[in-house]
């Protein structure tokens, strides 16, 4: 006879009314359930990449002087070639060179003569990166532990900067990008972009305590709550539970815990506002968002900076029995549930990169720590030092 195997859904303790994700298009990320079952864990460390040769991608972001001279009607390609070895073209006050490349904001001048040309500034790039444990989220580091930086591919104008931090011991997803604005988009309190957690501690946390976390702990540089708490079960005395909060201060999420008599022996981040770590993203690998999926990222914080403007004073009482139904005086509201990735969405911001990612790599493709470039060429391996 057959045996429905099916749990019985566990009760999960929220706080605010969860306001539903705008267009997420998040399936086929990591999942809090793919974390409890271990197959999370399941995807190996992959090895050093190897020595490749190197193959010199176009630099958009900084075109050949001669070229950029022709296309503002100075004269023909060879002519320009001409006039710099001739010495009269200058940039930024020093004679130019036959091959020079030039930026933004770059003075150019054409027989003593200001010239003015046209550099349309590209667009900003974002990486999705799975950090391990052990490395650091900085350019320098006093005691030269391991960084992420070592593995992003190069760009040539600007540097990457990270969309907040996670510690030394913290892994899962990490959002970078060269763009200063919209890193301060992604990553400011005002914004209110939620983050999600897989979250292992020593101890069952009692009810008691989960409203505290719920309803505010005061910590050294301030009040802090999670918007959710959700039970993950565990063996012994090892916990899991699934939270959310909608800031990023530093070691938030562990010392909330701390507060409550709980150490934190393990935190992994799955989700950034409408963005899931990417299922099958390595660690210590890399892939980088397409346009569209940029476009989608960034929609998608503002949309939620709206909704979380408009939503209604959080309910800090404990929902009652086991449908979740949160109880105030006189009324009854049925609390939203946590985001499913993998039930209710169809598709996920990343998955468009990804894909191509996955298709070079069955095609053969050798690109040792692997990050995908999409919208902008070819998955290429991520192995650059930036």
């Amino acid at each position: 006879m057959a045996t429905d195997h099916t749990p019985a859904p566990s009760p999960t303790l929220t706080g605010a009314p969860h306001t539903p994700e705008p267009t997420p298009l998040l399936a086929d990320g990591i999942s809090f359930e793919q974390v409890l079952s271990g197959e999370f864990d399941a995807q190996a460390d992959i090895p050093e990449p190897v020595d490749i040769k190197r193959v010199l991608a176009p630099q958009a972001d900084s075109p050949k002087l001669h070229k950029v001279l022709a296309q503002a009607g100075m004269g023909s390609r060879l002519e320009m070639e001409k006039l710099i070895l001739e010495g009269r073209i200058s940039v930024n006050g020093e004679p130019a060179h036959v091959g020079q490349r030039i930026q933004l904001g770059d003075s150019i001048k054409v027989n003593g003569k200001p010239v003015r040309v046209r550099l349309t500034p590209q667009p900003p790039r974002v990486l999705a990166y799975h950090k391990p444990a052990g490395e650091v989220v900085t350019h320098d580091d006093p005691q030269n532990r391991p960084t992420v930086f070592r593995r992003l591919p190069r760009v040539y104008q600007g540097k990457w900067q990270s969309v907040g931090r996670l510690d030394l011991n913290t892994e899962g997803l990490l959002l970078l990008t060269n763009a200063g604005e919209l890193a301060n988009q992604l990553m400011h309190p005002r914004f209110g972009l939620e983050r999600e957690y897989a979250v292992r501690v020593l101890g069952a946390l009692s009810n008691e305590e989960k409203a505290r976390l719920l309803g505010g702990v005061n910590l050294a540089d301030g009040p802090a709550q999670f918007k959710s708490i959700e039970d993950g079960g565990g063996d012994g005395a090892n916990c899991w539970y699934r939270v959310t909060i909608a800031e990023g201060r530093n070691r938030e999420v562990r010392r909330m815990f701390e507060a409550v008599g709980h150490a934190v022996s393990r935190l992994i981040r799955i989700r950034y506002g409408s963005m899931l770590l990417p299922k099958g993203l390595k660690r210590g690998a890399w892939v980088e968002l397409s346009e569209a999926d940029i476009a989608l990222l960034t929609r998608a914080s503002s949309v939620e900076r709206l909704s979380s403007r408009r939503a209604p004073p959080p309910d800090r009482q404990l929902p009652t029995g086991r449908g979740g139904r949160a109880g105030g005086p006189g009324r009854s509201a049925q609390v939203a549930a946590q985001p499913d990735p993998l039930k209710t969405a169809v598709g996920y911001i990343g998955g468009d990169a990804l894909a191509k990612l996955r298709q070079e790599q069955k095609r053969g493709s050798r690109g040792g720590r692997g990050g995908g470039v999409g919208g902008r060429g070819p998955a290429r391996g991520g192995s650059r030092k930036g």
